[in-house]
């Protein structure tokens, strides 16, 4: 009997353009809807079932499944074209489906592959959407061995989806002996307590609460696998860098929309100027202009490397660490410039609108306080010295979760 290896992650080739006009059309008529009430929910602070559902029906949960498990077999230039076009609309829902993406991901990055289609199957029949509580900043967990599995205990903050996923990724080193383990815990486990404490500039309905775990049991079943340096399961890192610089663009995007939205309403001109409104005078015409370039620039990046990613992760287990390395580096500058880009955008279309475009119910401070909020997640500062001392020495940053 012929016995078929099976591949180290299910992802092969990259996106068809039939496929990205697909969930392109998708992912805009859900940022439509979100649109239109983005501010009121936002201001709302509510943890955003409603959303997730409407995530789940658009069927963007599984869009990364692979297709023989029931999913929509589509690809990671996809998905984070799908985070840009829902970050123009709604940045909270846009940041919980880019973390959806990578925590269900794990199952390619940690399981090993005979334990995988289990976890694709029951994703998609279960229509989890997965949160996480892996903070590496944060590290208080600890896993104690009894029996055959473990008792959890510590606590998480940035905990982001845990509000409203089915499932939570943990990541918790195991008492003795050090190892780092990656693993699966239901939102109603028992011991598991949810602290809604997500109260921030921006970002609100991120659901990205704190969790306390008191003896939370978890079995053998519950674990997706070790978290090790191989050099494919570690791709999982950049690949959430490049989801945030997706998103930070599409934040800009948003902004310049909302903004010309603006700037075409104003029926009249500055009394300086010779021009009859504000959107033909060249003064605001340049600025919105240099703002929009650069945004095009940095999209155009971003693409590029959303499909080097998915070429990369075609040759699985191997994938070399000079190669990972290289991407890693690649997605940090383009982070560095996303970053740039995205909080220039959001507070430079404010001199193009006017001191009238600061009034509450106009909304255009939302781009702002969710790109500011985020960028924060871990200092540029540190990806432009990745950058530098890889461009300089070929020197490669310590493999982390941040790098």
């Amino acid at each position: 009997m012929t016995v078929t290896a099976l591949p180290r992650v299910p992802y092969t080739g990259t996106a068809s353009q039939a496929e990205l006009e697909h969930w392109r059309a998708v992912a805009r008529q859900v940022a439509g809807t979100l649109s239109a009430d983005a501010l009121a929910r936002d201001r709302a602070n509510a943890q955003p079932f409603a959303e997730v559902q409407l995530l789940r029906g658009a069927g963007l949960l599984e869009l990364l499944v692979p297709a023989e498990f029931g999913g929509a077999g589509g690809h990671f230039e996809t998905a984070f074209e799908v985070i840009r076009i829902l970050a123009a609309a709604d940045g909270s829902i846009s940041q919980l489906l880019a973390y959806h993406y990578i925590n269900q991901s794990g199952i390619a990055f940690y399981a090993p592959a005979e334990a995988q289609a289990a976890w694709w199957r029951r994703t998609v029949e279960e229509r989890w959407l997965w949160g996480d509580s892996v903070n590496p900043v944060d590290p208080t967990l600890m896993l104690t061995e009894e029996g055959a599995g473990y008792r959890l205990n510590g606590a998480k903050r940035f905990s982001t989806g845990s509000g409203v996923g089915e499932v939570i990724v943990v990541n918790a080193q195991v008492e003795g002996t050090g190892e780092l383990l990656a693993f699966v815990v239901p939102r109603d486990a028992q011991g598991l307590e949810i602290v809604d404490d997500w109260d921030y500039l921006g970002q609100r309905l991120s659901a990205s609460n704190s969790l306390v775990y008191r003896n939370v049991r978890i079995e053998p079943a519950d674990v997706l696998g070790p978290v090790t340096d191989e050099p494919v399961s570690t791709l999982l890192t950049p690949g959430i860098q490049l989801a945030f610089a997706n998103f930070y663009v599409g934040i800009a995007e948003g902004a310049l929309e909302r903004g010309k939205q603006i700037l075409l309403g104003r029926t009249n001109a500055w009394f300086l100027s010779a021009a009859e409104t504000y959107s033909q005078d060249p003064v605001f015409q340049r600025t919105v202009g240099e703002l929009k370039a650069r945004t095009a620039a940095v999209a155009a990046l971003a693409e590029k490397l959303g499909r080097r990613f998915d070429a990369l992760l075609s040759l699985a287990g191997a994938v070399t660490q000079p190669q990972r390395a290289e991407l890693a580096v690649a997605i940090a500058e383009l982070k560095v410039v996303a970053t740039e880009a995205g909080v220039e955008v959001a507070n430079r279309i404010f001199e193009v609108t006017g001191s009238s475009s600061t009034q509450s119910g106009v909304g255009l401070d939302l781009f702002w306080r969710n790109v500011r909020t985020h960028s924060l997640h871990d200092p540029v500062d540190y990806k432009k010295i990745e950058v530098g001392a890889y461009f300089l020495r070929g020197e490669s940053q310590p493999l982390s979760l941040y790098t």
